[in-house]
């Protein structure tokens, strides 16, 4: 192992490094061309009641590291099943208006970042979209809640590819 490897291995624990490495991810990893792409999609799109997606640097920056990938965790789980993901914004394209509302209860804006479970039809047809506010925390948005995946993007991957179990956003965290 040289000191490249060691180094992507103390950023994520072993399975995180394996389960990234599998999509074709390594350290240094950047395509800034395709992250401006989707802010520049996500900017554009306003839904018809008018909702506009909020883009910033902590949504541009994963984008930019791991758009594009579909990871997905080998192992058990510690609490839970591991929640494949796909890194794509266009995911949560029309959900502007619910991104909006829940980064209007944490008093944040929300950007997409992709969705868990992509379904056999393609983006866009996951369990749940996954959502990064302008400080880098992580979310998850389905059918049942809304959920606090960690507090970086690094710390969400571990809880979704390890299977921890994530807290449920209530009004009390929100």
């Amino acid at each position: 192992m040289n000191a490249f490897d060691r180094a992507a291995t103390d950023r994520f624990p072993v399975a995180v490094d394996a389960a990234l490495r599998k999509t074709g991810w390594q350290p240094g990893r950047w395509d800034i061309r395709q992250a401006e792409i989707w802010a520049d999609a996500l900017r554009a799109h306003v839904s018809p009641a008018g909702h506009r997606h909020a883009v910033f640097p902590a949504a541009v920056e994963v984008w930019a590291e791991f758009g594009g990938l579909h990871i997905a965790g080998t192992g058990p789980g510690r609490h839970i099943a591991p929640t494949p993901v796909l890194l794509d914004p266009m995911c949560g394209l029309h959900l502007a208006r619910t991104l909006s509302d829940l980064g209007r209860a944490l008093e944040t804006e929300i950007c997409p970042l992709g969705e868990e479970t992509p379904g056999p039809e393609g983006p866009g047809t996951g369990q749940a979209v996954l959502a990064i506010d302008t400080e880098g925390r992580v979310y998850s948005l389905d059918h049942t809640g809304d959920w606090y995946l960690g507090p970086t993007f690094d710390a969400a991957l571990v809880t979704l590819v390890t299977g921890d179990r994530p807290p449920r956003l209530t009004p009390a965290t929100a």
